[in-house]
This record gives C-alpha cells, sequence and structure tokens, in this order.
C-alpha cells in the first residue's frame, strides 16, 4: 500500500497533509508513504524529518503521485496532478466541491474515489476527524493576530503614571468553533469582548469565556440551531431586528471580526457599508467569510482594504496562515480517518463502503459523482 503526500500547488497554501509523526503511523499500519521534495517546508517540515520518520522522498510529482492507493491533499488537486493518479486510488483531502462541479467531475473522470473531509459529520465518533473544527479553530485566533496587527492601539487597559490607556472593545459576530476561538485570544490580550450567534446555545458558551452576548432573544431566535449544531437560516424580520441591534452596538466597537458561515451557501452579509461608516477612524473588521463571498460589505479576498479610515481584512486561507499549527492538526485528522479504512491485521485497504463516515464525505467513484448533495 502507497500514500502519496504531494506538495500543494496553491500559490497561498502552505499547509501539508502529513507530518512526520503521521507518517510513523502510516509505516505502522503497513504503507510506504512518498513526499514530495519540499511539501513540508512551509509548515517548517523538512525533507529530513520526514526520511527518518520512515517516508520516501520523491522528486517530482509524477514519481509522488505514481501507483499510489491514497493521495492525500490539502485542497483540490490540479487538473495536471489529477492526470498523475492510478484509477481507483482514494483522494482525501478538503475538495471544496460546492460550485466546483466540472472541478469534481474531473475527479469522477479520472476514477477516483474522492473523500471532501469538510463533509464529516459531526459525531462523536468522527470529532477526531473534523477538519473544519481544526481549522476554524485556527482561524479563529489568527483573526485576533491580524486584527491586533492592524489596529494601531493596545489591547489591554494600561494603567501608568502619565495616564490610563483604555482597552480596545471587540466583537466577534459568531460563535461557533472560530468565534470562540476569537474570544477567547481576545479576551487574553486584555480586551473587552462582545459576540453574537443566531444559535441559542452559543448564549452560554460566549460567556463561559468572560464575554458579552449581543442578540434579539425572541421566540425565533430560540429555536435557531439544527440537530447538527448549525445555524439555520433567519427569518427577515428577525434579521431587521438582529441588524438594527448589531449596527448600534458597532458603532462603539474597535475591532469587529465575522465569521458566519452556514454549509454550501453564500456567507450571510452582516455588516452593512452604513454600519461600516459608522465606525471610528482607526477600527478595524476582519473577515473570516470572505473566501465565500463575505459577511463585511466591501471585503476583498486577499487584501486588506481602507473605507474612511476603517481598515477591512480579507485575508484568504487564514489557517494556512500559521501553516505550521495547522499542518500539525490536518494530518492527525487525516490519518483518524484513513486508520479506518484500512485492515490493521492484514495491513491492506479495506473501505467499507456502507460505513456513516465514508458515505458522508464520499464524492466520486466509479467514474461518478455519488454525494447527493452534488448530483444535479
Amino acid at each position: 500500500m502507497k500514500i502519496a503526500v504531494p506538495r500543494e500547488r496553491d500559490g497561498g497554501e502552505g499547509r501539508v497533509s502529513a507530518t512526520p509523526d503521521t507518517v510513523k503511523k502510516f509505516v505502522a499500519l503497513g504503507f510506504t508513504v512518498a513526499v514530495e521534495t519540499g511539501a513540508g517546508l512551509m509548515s517548517r517540515i523538512t525533507d529530513a524529518e520526514y526520511q527518518a520518520a520512515g517516508a520516501e522522498i520523491a522528486f517530482d510529482a509524477a514519481s509522488t503521485w505514481a501507483d499510489a492507493d491514497i493521495i492525500l491533499k490539502v485542497r483540490r488537486p490540479l487538473a495536471d496532478e489529477v492526470a498523475l493518479a492510478k484509477q481507483g486510488a482514494l483522494l482525501i483531502g478538503t475538495l471544496d466541491p460546492h460550485g466546483h462541479t466540472s472541478e469534481i467531475q474531473l475527479l469522477a473522470d479520472a476514477g477516483l474515489a474522492g473523500f471532501a473531509m469538510e463533509f464529516m459529520p459531526r459525531i462523536t465518533r468522527a470529532q477526531v476527524m473534523d477538519v473544519l473544527s481544526s481549522q476554524a479553530n485556527l482561524a479563529g485566533y489568527q483573526a485576533v493576530i491580524d486584527a491586533a496587527a492592524e489596529y494601531d492601539r493596545a489591547f489591554p487597559m494600561m494603567m501608568t503614571a502619565a495616564g490610563t490607556v483604555s482597552a480596545a472593545k471587540v466583537f466577534v459576530m459568531g460563535a461557533g468553533v472560530a468565534g470562540l476561538q476569537a474570544i477567547a485570544t481576545a479576551r487574553r490580550l486584555g480586551a473587552i469582548v462582545t459576540a453574537t450567534d443566531v444559535r441559542p446555545a452559543a448564549k452560554e458558551q460566549v460567556a463561559s469565556l468572560g464575554a458579552k452576548f449581543v442578540a434579539v432573544e425572541d421566540d425565533e431566535f430560540k429555536q435557531a440551531e439544527t440537530a447538527a449544531g448549525y445555524a439555520k437560516p433567519m427569518s427577515a424580520e428577525y434579521q431587521a431586528k438582529q441588524a438594527a441591534l448589531v449596527a448600534e452596538h458597532i458603532k462603539k466597537q474597535d475591532i469587529v471580526i465575522t465569521t458566519a458561515l452556514i454549509p454550501g451557501r453564500a456567507a450571510p452579509r452582516l455588516v452593512t457599508a452604513e454600519m461600516v461608516a459608522s465606525m471610528k477612524p482607526g477600527s478595524v473588521l476582519v473577515d473570516l467569510a470572505v473566501e465565500r463571498g463575505g459577511n463585511v460589505e466591501g471585503s476583498v479576498a486577499g487584501q486588506v482594504t481602507e473605507v474612511n479610515g476603517v481598515k477591512i481584512v480579507g485575508h484568504l486561507n487564514v489557517a494556512g496562515r500559521i501553516a505550521a499549527s495547522a499542518s500539525l492538526l490536518y494530518a492527525k485528522n487525516l490519518y483518524a480517518f484513513v486508520e479506518t479504512l484500512v485492515d490493521k491485521k492484514e495491513k491492506k485497504l479495506a473501505v467499507n463502503w456502507e460505513d456513516e463516515l465514508v458515505k458522508a464525505t464520499l464524492v466520486t467513484r466509479d467514474g461518478a459523482i455519488v454525494h447527493p448533495a452534488l448530483k444535479a
């Protein structure tokens, strides 16, 4: 059995799909592991470290992919990479299938069994495989660090003989995994933190981190969560009430971090141009949903823009901005999933196509797109 760990070819991607630690574990399962030279450099992992863990270093993409039974990726492979894969191989990564039907069809046409890790169900058994949570956690942390880098004042209150520096006021919109980590990080830096979310369960979580919860808490709010723990789309009436409350609150904030995403949908617009205009010069907004259209009106993917002295941060791949930490967690997510596809006694692949984790994440097989959410 062979596992391929290619170098990511997206110019802004510094993460890698395996670490020396997971390479050791794959070797113990009976795999040979081919790591493309330089694959881990942007995550601070050298070829020598991979070799010491038992990997073979492949000196180009073709030899990395050649005869691989499993290909581990961070991002969906490019067309010229797909052509290197053998038919029937398992491709496992964050494939970003929504809105990219032609690219997913390419995987199907190549005969690959493609698994989208972002479709992993949120059940107890799969917690260790939850790439969305592991990467969102880091993105929430990095969002605060990025905000601090753009903000030209101190975060904590400082009392000195020369006077008092007021604490920064940070408002986090969306209290999922990314939002909760943003709250915790901003609190560690000494900010006064408030947060909002449409899920009732978030109120207690926000309070447990020492932040104040801001929301219109009517009957619709009390039922605004799916069984899987995601936020439900809210009615226009509720959105209007919540927007009015948020608009007044944002005027008083120094930093706003938006994290709202609904899987398979465009990002909801949370902050309007009018809200941005109401903020004080020197304020900062960080839009973690910019890759899906953005929560903040005026945010630009991949750029830091400025509107009347207010900065809007639209960095792409925020978790990837701290690639070494992100790769550490992502690689463990992948290993945990691959482990379920192996007969440990016989040391061979033994995919149970009826397993709930396989059925939830499988997007292509036998030349077709098979996931119900992606079928035309």
